[in-house]
């Protein structure tokens, strides 16, 4: 039998070991760790740049030096008017979709995903556990089964060619389901939800006044995430919406088939199409680093 001065020395023990971890865990980053991720962020970056200076040179230039100088030419402002001005790309028109359909989408999936999340995560109803996992089980269909269907039903509704074609299948997401289902069953106490309904709320008062603002942090997460693949989504609305109604990336496409050799304007369509995202993340950034953590913890 464990006497109790040894059960007090465990305790002390490993209430010294916590301690040093906590005093460890606040320690500072060294000049190492800021070195490598220098050296991690630079690398990240080259790309893009390298891109701007593509972009931001002509034709010829290009032709003679596949890889530039380090420093920007003189022709990014003109490769910009050409590539909105270009007769074969309606650049505006494509911007404006990818508008459209990024933040129509982006709303609906975190409104109806929060939904779904709340109800099977803190709602008792027959068949929750088994419709929970076929919403699950179907991520592991690719996307290119359901082309055909989806054609054929945009076709009977008269919605080829209509952005409507591209937001309906896009209204709401397996993996928002089952982001939100996880995350409120470990961040929403049924005490809250208990309170609210002592208060006379109704179900949905209860959700929007208290499953809501819980679910803010990993909202945020999914409404970027969703925003993102929305935004670079090319297979489906090239298929139902065509060259005549683009969204950025077939315009990028359009680009490069019009202009297939003329390397300046082409990357100059590819950094129009990123720069929206990147000015995404340095606003939403810290929301999306919240949301991942928050999620990621119970409790």
């Amino acid at each position: 039998m464990t006497s109790i001065p040894v059960i007090a020395q465990t305790v002390s023990n490993q209430a010294a070991r916590s301690e040093q971890r906590r005093r460890g865990s606040g320690r500072r980053p060294g000049w190492l760790t800021y070195t490598i991720l220098t050296i991690i962020l630079l690398i990240s970056i080259y790309p893009l740049y390298y891109t701007f200076l593509l972009a931001s040179s002509d034709q010829i230039t290009i032709a003679q030096n596949p890889i530039p100088s380090l420093i920007p030419g003189p022709n990014f402002t003109d490769n910009v008017g050409k590539v909105f001005s270009n007769e074969n790309v309606n650049l505006p028109l494509a911007l404006r979709n990818s508008i459209i359909i990024s933040v129509v989408t982006s709303v609906s999936v975190v409104f109806f995903a929060t939904l779904a999340g709340y109800a099977f995560s803190k709602l008792r109803f027959r068949g929750r556990r088994g419709l929970l996992i076929f919403i699950i089980a179907t991520m592991a269909v690719p996307t290119q089964l359901g082309i055909v269907p989806l054609f054929i039903i945009a076709t009977k509704f008269g919605w080829q060619g209509e952005l409507i074609a591209v937001i309906v299948p896009g209204l709401v997401t397996a993996f928002g389901v089952f982001w939100m289902t996880q995350y409120l069953d470990a961040a929403l106490p049924m005490e809250l939800i208990e309170a609210a309904r002592v208060d006379g709320c109704s179900m949905i008062r209860t959700f929007w006044a208290v499953a809501l603002p819980a679910a803010r942090p990993a909202a945020t997460m999914l409404a970027l995430f969703t925003f993102i693949g929305s935004w670079t989504n090319y297979l489906w609305p090239s298929i139902v919406l065509g060259s005549q109604n683009p969204t950025l990336p077939i315009a990028v496409q359009l680009i490069q088939t019009s202009l297939s050799k003329d390397y300046s304007l082409i990357m100059t369509g590819v950094l129009l199409t990123t720069v929206p995202l990147i000015l995404l993340f340095f606003v939403a950034g810290r929301q999306l680093v919240s949301g991942i953590m928050q999620g990621a913890v119970k409790g």
